[in-house]
């Protein structure tokens, strides 16, 4: 029986949920606890930094859809943002969203809100609310309706916001990191079905962990500049990098002497 968008979705939240565990036991979520309890932290690279001061980020109201653990937005509002709301479909990370956001500034808190649901189905309360939305590593590939993600990004923006996306590069989709050749791409950037998987979705590259199955869409990076210019947003930056931000097995395409595309910046505004 052929799956539609919400059965893709659903999916794919009850892979996160079955995934949280690994995330909150592990190194990195103690290291994110005890770096945000000293204030002002952030764990955003000098690349997405230097993007959102760019922007004027400070008193800015921002939201990021699919904010996982809310890492990113937290520090967001560290660098000065207004009103800054995460969105995700995952109960379990955005409880751990909470506990960060409870135990930074020595206890005191960082007020952020965190919204759980389908972030094709976010209230129509958030309609033109920010000045920004954040868009962050690897969100696309959980998204088996690009057009719809975007008309929700342009709908709660406010006339004139901008959409900042610092993402993977969709050329990383043709490599197999741990398969034979790992400078031999294997898929076809043209692939039109989504990748299905069954293991834990975590970063570190550890593998045969158990979890749900999952589903991973190929978009070309016309798509998603075309996805956003049919909706009225406007580019204004667009920069690649050869530096990775995804999975840890990706890490061995970085340095190269031939170098890959490994990630992107790309700015766009809606209309006034």
């Amino acid at each position: 029986m052929a799956k539609d968008r919400d059965d893709y979705t659903a999916a794919n939240r009850a892979a996160w949920e079955a995934s949280a565990p690994y995330h909150e036991e592990g190194a990195e979520f103690a290291a994110l606890l005890d770096g945000f309890a000293t204030p002002g932290f952030s764990c955003l690279d000098a690349v997405l930094t230097e993007c959102l001061e760019a922007l004027g980020v400070a008193g800015k109201d921002v939201a990021q859809i699919c904010c996982n653990n809310g890492r990113e937005i937290l520090s967001v509002k560290n660098l000065g943002g207004g009103r800054c709301v995460g969105f995700d479909q995952s109960a379990a990370f955005l409880a751990q969203a909470r506990r960060l956001a409870a135990a930074a500034n020595g206890g005191g808190g960082i007020d952020c809100d965190f919204v759980e649901g389908d972030v094709y189905k976010i209230p129509a309360d958030f309609d033109g609310a920010f000045d920004m939305v954040l868009i962050t590593i690897g969100v696309f590939g959980w998204m088996p309706d690009l057009g719809a993600f975007f008309d929700v990004v342009a709908r709660v923006l406010k006339p004139g916001g901008a959409l900042l996306i610092y993402e993977e590069h969709p050329i990383m989709n043709m490599f197999e990191p741990g398969a034979g050749d790992p400078m031999k791409p294997v898929n076809s950037y043209f692939k039109a079905e989504p990748f299905e998987d069954t293991g834990a979705i975590v970063y570190d590259g550890t593998q045969d962990l158990p979890g749900e199955t999952q589903y991973w869409f190929v978009h070309k990076l016309s798509d998603i500049m075309s996805a956003g210019l049919e909706r009225g947003l406007a580019i204004e930056h667009f920069r690649e990098y050869p530096h990775n931000i995804s999975s840890d097995e990706f890490d061995i395409y970085d340095g190269q002497d031939a170098q890959l595309p490994l990630s992107y910046v790309l700015v766009a505004r809606k209309g006034v």
